[in-house]
């Protein structure tokens, strides 16, 4: 569906920051048009991005362009839960302007956190701010007991087509 909905490949890689702050190739299902950050540049996307396909908002909404990141789990790069990786370019600009913002690399990233069933907008101005405040909760906080209430919220919120 992917290939017949527009050019370019199924998978989509990106170079992401994991534990301790070591780059590494994150995988997902391509919901954007091929190339799609080389007229931009980097850039958060929207929900009403046009750079994202028709497959691609389908895919979005049920959080299945996130399934090729079980390869990062079995590889030992990401963790079910865990902040989620953020790409180097936005990770040196939000350190500049947030204290302890590079605190997050603690911990392995995850497929999702407690950022991630928290009912914000990471796009706002405030976002990466109380992005942070919820991936330090979690640092502080981690245990098997928060892991399984952060993965039963990821499905409440994926079947409810709520949160971020």
């Amino acid at each position: 569906a992917i290939k017949l909905d527009s050019k370019g490949p199924v998978f989509f890689q990106q170079e992401r920051l994991g534990r301790h702050g070591r780059p590494f190739v994150l995988f997902k299902l391509r919901t954007m048009v091929n190339d799609a950050e080389k007229k931009t540049g980097p850039k958060w996307a929207s929900a009403d991005d046009s750079r994202i396909t028709g497959v691609g908002r389908i895919l979005r909404r049920a959080r299945l362009d996130e399934l090729p990141q079980l390869f990062n789990i079995l590889k030992g790069e990401m963790s079910f839960v865990g902040p989620r990786p953020i790409r180097k370019c936005f990770e040196d600009e939000f350190a500049k302007k947030i204290p302890f913002y590079h605190l997050r690399h603690h911990v392995t990233p995850g497929a999702t956190g407690w950022a991630q069933i928290q009912d914000f907008d990471p796009r706002t101005e405030s976002g990466p701010q109380e992005r942070l405040q919820y991936d330090l909760y979690y640092i502080q906080h981690q245990s098997l007991w928060l892991d399984m209430q952060i993965i039963l919220k990821t499905f409440g919120t994926i079947l409810f087509r709520k949160g971020v």
